[in-house]
């Protein structure tokens, strides 16, 4: 069954001067050289030509209605045309439309078994080239020497590797002529990628901020840190977070954007670092005398460096005490920090109780008739200059704690060494 035929108001229809002869002989050439045409062309077998009084006639069925309408512009051009009544229809007959498929399909299998040695030398040039790059990224010297760490290194080999795999398809194309095609794949892949990052958005900067954490290297394993409020010793850096050890014993895991954008405090950078404390001294006590004391004691303790040197200040005054800060440096490799600091305190106070140097005691005492006599004979309680006080030698400050916590790091790095990304202990920190 056909679909309807393509009416002549439907097309364009010559123009031009029609004359007023009419040949038999020239309508008869004219349907010749139609056919003729038309016998060249493919997919017009069905098709009908008669022309009388120059006006063409087409009857028939094409694969297409595409092909039918194309008869207008062809008959057209043919010389004492006045007008053309095309009724040529789309065939709707299963066994034509599908003859043209299987012939195409034919030609072009005939075409893959012509271009086989051809694709099989463009596969062979392409596995050559990647097995290349394969072989030059399993390299360990020269990417683990220019990389910091081996973190790093493997991204150097991933991105060899890439580009020997987009090297080789680039040979292969040239080598099948078809290089246009890499345009078309590498804008694919990048849509691809494009879409992959926004869905991973996260997982994606946490990647890129291991990458800058690995190359700047903050911190080197064990150093005691602060992150974002976050204090403890740095067990590993991962691909995708930093991990603490706290000063509590608890593991603190810390995604790799927050670090990278955080201010980092890195207590381990330099050995020197310093303690803190206040005393405070009773409003009547001789302020020049204890701040001399204070700093005969603290230049005394050998735990206490003399580069940089202690420095004692009156640092405030309330309704009761005057303030007295006194700071000093300390080797925390060898010192720990609190330890040396709780043992200053206790020989300062000692000091100042063997010197009467009063510390202050905000109390207060009502006193009635009833109670003024029994006040009087009750003995008078000891002042701090009376009390027993403990002058010992300097307790044990060596930071074995620390290295406590530096045993608990390295078990647990040496647990899980390929996941780290801080593995060199020459690493450079920034």
């Amino acid at each position: 069954m056909a679909a309807p035929p393509l009416t002549a108001q439907d097309v364009n229809q010559p123009t031009g001067t029609i004359t007023v002869e009419d040949s038999a002989s020239r309508d008869a050439a004219i349907a010749v050289r139609i056919r003729d045409i038309l016998g060249e062309l493919e997919g017009y077998d069905n098709v009908t030509v008669t022309v009388s009084s120059g006006i063409v006639t087409l009857r028939g069925t094409t694969l297409d209605a595409a092909s039918a309408a194309r008869l207008n512009n062809l008959a057209g051009r043919v010389e004492g045309v006045v007008a053309i009544e095309n009724n040529v229809s789309e065939t709707t007959d299963v066994v034509e439309r599908l003859n043209p498929a299987v012939d195409r399909f034919k030609a072009r299998l005939a075409q893959l078994l012509a271009f086989l040695p051809l694709i099989g030398v463009a596969l062979a040039a392409f596995f050559l080239v990647v097995f290349i790059g394969i072989l030059l990224a399993r390299l360990r010297n020269p990417w683990e020497r220019i990389a910091p760490n081996a973190f790093i290194a493997d991204i150097y080999r991933q991105i060899v590797r890439l580009v020997f795999i987009v090297g080789g398809l680039v040979v292969a194309l040239d080598i099948l002529g078809a290089t246009a095609l890499l345009g078309t794949i590498l804008g694919a892949a990048g849509i691809v990628g494009l879409a992959i990052g926004f869905a991973v958005r996260d997982t994606v900067e946490n990647f890129i901020a291991s990458i800058m954490l690995s190359i700047r290297q903050p911190f080197r394993p064990n150093d005691a840190v602060e992150i974002n409020g976050d204090e403890g010793k740095v067990i590993r850096l991962t691909s995708r977070a930093t991990i603490l050890l706290s000063f509590d014993g608890n593991h603190i895991r810390i995604p790799n954007s927050t670090v990278f954008k955080s201010r980092i405090v890195n207590y381990s950078r330099n050995a020197e670092r310093r303690f803190v404390f206040d005393l405070g001294l009773a409003p009547d006590t001789d302020l020049a005398q204890a701040r001399s004391t204070a700093e005969i004691v603290i230049r005394e303790l050998p735990f206490v460096l003399t580069a940089p040197a202690p420095s004692i200040w009156i640092n405030g005054v309330g309704d009761s005490t005057i303030t007295l800060r006194i700071a000093a440096w300390i080797d925390q490799r060898e010192t720990d920090l609190f330890l040396a600091r709780g043992e200053a305190i206790r020989l300062l106070t000692a000091r100042f109780a063997e010197e009467g140097i009063d510390l202050p005691e905000p109390t207060y005492r009502l006193l009635t008739e009833a109670n003024a006599s029994a006040t009087q004979s009750t003995p008078d309680k000891p002042t701090s200059r009376e009390k027993a006080v403990d002058a010992s030698p300097v307790a044990d400050t060596d930071a074995s704690a620390e290295h406590a916590l530096e045993e608990i790091v390295n078990a647990e790095r040496d647990a899980l060494k390929d996941s780290d990304l801080l593995n060199r202990d020459d690493a450079k920190v920034e």
